[in-house]
């Protein structure tokens, strides 16, 4: 004989407080004849009743008891005064309006929502990624008009990211590591108006701490061209802030860098990005020569020693000097800042032997700049620039796989650079 009793199915076990809430507010929904999405649909609604709950949450803790709950003997006379309408900007349903509590006394400080606040703050950091990542004002403007049915005004847009200015300035001055295993510089250009558009350098570094870590270590602002006396004082400034030591300094070939270099950091080892070299290469020399070329120059690129690499370099003059004189010239003139990295093994070659790393940081930045143009201010091109430092990488997972790639580097350095390294361990 069976049972009455039926054993209810998975899909009807009891739900959770969240999933019956949400089944309750979709039913609500549905029999209000709202969508579920949309300027008017039922994640709005969901915002402002969580938004409403919490603020009278708030007031009945600042007052000290529920709703027409006061005790009649306590101290304070201060109760509910009514309700007063708000609209707030949230990056899930829109402009929301809400109605905010008051007390007798207005002492209620807010603080889901505080006071003068109308966009909440996932909000601003919406604004601040689409701005990194090259959307202009405008644009911004209209994705929110488009996408939530808010209007955000380009003007409110430029206010949110002023904000990072100040927070810029604290990261442009913050102290360093006081020693890199290497550092990657280069410039890029932006036009900037002041008075008119013209061509601005900003110069970037980039730092390998010795852990392995890339951390971009400032932007600064040039003028004219980019040149080995602006290079002097970026990087007295990192001196200054803490960095007293540099194992290897990898450039594109600027001109006098080295001997700046050599005031600041006497011991570092400057290092020519190879690239650039192979690159200005092929612009000195017909296309019709491009594969005997490549086959004479990574002769010298992957020769097992200096010595090897010199050898390619005399067999390169004698097939090219007659015709081609300013190629055997370039490859000659930066011979001094290209061999270093043939010491080491083909690992800490593929490393060390161009500005690679920060090549990749220059990309972000050029497409954010070239979105707009021009910029208005140097204030404001470095602004731009700085939200797309800001915004790399938040997952992390670039900056394992960087460390994971540099471990192998790191454990030739620590041998190599034993006496200079900051831990320690002795290697």
């Amino acid at each position: 004989m069976t049972s009455g009793a039926v054993t209810p199915r998975k899909s009807e076990k009891r739900l959770s407080p969240e999933q019956a809430a949400a089944v309750a507010m979709v039913a609500e929904a549905r029999q209000r004849g709202l969508e579920l999405t949309g300027p008017n649909g039922l994640l709005k609604l969901f915002t402002k009743n969580v938004l409403e709950t919490a603020l009278n949450e708030e007031m009945t803790e600042h007052l000290g008891h529920e709703k027409h709950r006061a005790e009649p003997g306590r101290d304070s006379a201060n109760v509910r005064n009514g309700t007063r309408k708000k609209t707030v900007l949230s990056d899930a349903a829109g402009e929301v309006e809400i109605e905010v509590p008051r007390d007798r006394e207005s002492t209620f400080e807010p603080q889901i929502v505080k006071k003068r606040q109308r966009r909440l703050t996932d909000v601003d950091e919406i604004v601040l990624s689409l701005y990194a990542k090259g959307m202009t004002t405008g644009e911004i403007s209209a994705h929110f008009a488009e996408i939530y049915g808010a209007s955000v005004s380009k003007e409110t847009i430029s206010r949110i990211t002023d904000k990072v200015v100040a927070e810029m300035q604290d990261w442009a001055s913050r102290p360093l590591d006081v020693v890199y295993a290497a550092v990657f510089i280069d410039a890029i250009v932006v036009k900037v108006r002041d008075s008119q558009v013209a061509n601005r350098p900003f110069y970037a570094a980039i730092g390998v701490t010795v852990d392995g870590r890339k951390d971009v270590l400032g932007l600064w602002p040039g003028s004219g061209g980019e040149g080995a006396k602006f290079w002097m004082s970026v990087l007295v400034d990192l001196k200054n802030r803490g960095v007293k030591d540099v194992f290897f300094l990898v450039c594109d070939g600027l001109k006098g860098l080295p001997e700046v270099v050599e005031q600041v950091w006497p011991a570092a080892i400057v290092q020519t990005c190879i690239i650039h070299l192979i690159r200005n290469s092929f612009r000195l020399t017909s296309r019709k020569y491009t594969d005997a070329l490549k086959r004479d120059l990574k002769a010298m690129y992957e020769a097992p020693n200096a010595t090897a690499a010199e050898v390619a370099l005399q067999e390169l003059d004698d097939k090219w000097s007659a015709q081609y004189p300013a190629l055997v010239r370039l490859w000659r003139n930066a011979w001094a800042e290209f061999v270093p990295f043939l010491d080491y093994d083909v690992e800490i070659r593929k490393m060390i032997c161009s500005t690679n790393a920060i090549e990749s940081l220059n990309a972000r930045y050029r497409r954010a700049v070239r979105a707009r143009g021009h910029l208005p201010t140097e204030q404001a091109a470095l602004k731009c620039l700085y939200l797309v430092t800001r915004s790399l990488d938040p997952t992390g997972t670039g900056r394992a796989r960087w460390t994971m790639r540099w471990k192998p580097v790191l454990n030739a350095f620590a041998i190599t650079f034993g006496d200079r390294w900051p831990a320690a361990e002795t290697y």
